[in-house]
C-alpha cells in the first residue's frame, strides 16, 4: 500500500570512535534530526524547508545531504514520483555528532516508507554515503551506519556489521559551543603518515574488536585509543586535553575527538560513571573559555525509526 507522507527521526552519532577512522560509530540517545517525506507528481527532489538552524542550508540536490541521498534512492529504483522534503534540525552544525549523516538517514528512511515495498534498513546505505558525500566530499559511513542501524556498527564500503557492545557500556560527550567544519577537519590528515604509526593504529583496532567480542574490558581499554588522526586534530579544539584528561580521571576506557570535532566522547562501564565525568568535562571546557553541554547515552542506543505514515 502506497503512502503519501512520512516522517522519519535519525539520532546523533560517535564517528571514528577513536580507533575506527571512517569505520566505526555508534548512535546516541536524544538528539537527532527529523525528516518529513511527502511524495509528489513530478520526479525528483524538492527541499521545501530547513528548520532549527540558525542559518540557510544549501537546498539545491547536490548540495543538500538530505537531497542527495533521497535523489540516489529515487534514481536507484527507478520511482515514477518525487518527494519534497522538510528538514529539522536538531543537531547543530559542526559539531562532531553525525548531523550531516542524521539528515540524510532520516530522509531516507522517510522516503523509502513512501514505496509499496520500502527496502530494508541496511539496503539505504549506499544511498546514505551518497548524502554524507556532499557534506564532507566523502564516502564514509561512520555515522551514517549507526545512524540508520542503531547500536555499534563497523561500516565497510559494501556492507554493514553491527558490532557487539558489552552490557551497561554508556558513553558521555561533551560538545563545546564550536564549530569545525569536516572538510577543515579532514585537511589536518593530508600530510603522510609513518608505517610505525599505522602499525600502532591497527594494534589497537585488533584489541578493541577482541574486546567487543570476548567482552573483555580489559583489551577494550587497551584498544580505546587513537594515535593516528587525533594528535592532528586536537588544536583544533581549545582545552581538548584537558577535557580528554577529565574522563579518564573518572575511569573512562577511552576518550577521543567524536567525528571531526569537536565534541569530546569518552566510553565508561556504566550511566552512573558517565553522569559522574559530566560536571569536571564542561568545567574543563569553560577553563578553555567554551561553554559546553554533556550528553550521556548508552553505546547500544537505537537507530533511525519511522514516527508517522499518513
Amino acid at each position: 500500500m502506497s503512502r503519501d507522507r512520512a516522517i522519519a527521526f535519525a539520532p546523533a552519532s560517535v564517528g571514528n570512535c577513536a580507533v575506527g577512522f571512517d569505520l566505526i560509530g555508534h548512535a546516541l540517545e536524544g538528539p537527532g534530526d527529523r525528516v518529513i517525506a511527502t511524495r509528489i507528481g513530478a520526479r525528483g527532489v524538492r527541499v521545501d524547508a530547513i528548520r532549527g538552524l540558525p542559518i540557510e542550508l544549501p537546498r539545491e540536490v547536490g548540495k543538500n545531504t538530505a537531497a542527495r541521498a533521497v535523489a540516489s534512492l529515487l534514481d536507484a529504483l527507478d520511482a515514477g514520483f518525487g518527494v519534497a522534503i522538510e528538514i529539522e534540525k536538531g543537531i547543530a552544525l559542526g559539531s562532531g555528532m553525525g548531523g550531516s549523516a542524521a539528515s540524510a538517514v532520516a530522509a531516507l528512511v522517510a522516503a523509502n516508507a513512501l514505496f509499496d515495498t520500502p527496502l530494508p534498513l541496511a539496503a539505504l546505505y549506499p544511498h546514505a554515503l551518497e548524502g554524507e558525500f556532499a557534506a564532507s566530499g566523502g564516502h564514509h559511513g561512520d555515522n551514517v551506519a549507526p545512524s540508520l542501524l542503531g547500536g555499534l556498527v563497523l561500516a565497510a564500503h559494501d556492507r554493514l556489521v553491527p558490532l557487539p557492545v558489552p552490557a551497561d557500556l554508556h558513553a558521555l560527550i561533551v560538545h563545546p559551543d564550536l564549530v569545525v567544519e569536516t572538510r577543515v577537519a579532514r585537511e589536518r590528515l593530508r600530510a603522510p603518515y609513518a608505517i610505525a604509526d599505522f602499525v600502532a593504529q591497527s594494534e589497537a583496532l585488533a584489541l578493541f574488536l577482541s574486546g567487543l567480542y570476548t567482552n573483555d574490558r580489559g583489551l577494550l581499554r587497551a584498544g580505546l585509543r587513537d594515535v593516528l588522526v587525533e594528535p592532528r586534530r586536537a588544536d583544533l579544539i581549545p582545552g581538548f586535553a584537558a577535557v580528554k584528561q577529565a574522563l579518564l580521571d573518572h575511569d573512562a576506557y577511552g576518550a577521543s575527538i567524536s567525528g571531526a570535532g569537536p565534541s569530546v566522547f569518552g566510553w565508561f562501564a556504566t550511566r552512573a560513571a558517565a553522569e559522574a565525568a559530566q560536571a569536571d568535562a564542561v568545567r574543563a571546557f569553560a577553563a578553555a573559555g567554551l561553554s559546553a553541554r554533556a550528553h550521556v547515552s548508552a553505546v547500544a542506543a537505537p537507530g533511525a525509526r519511522i514516527e508517522a505514515c499518513m
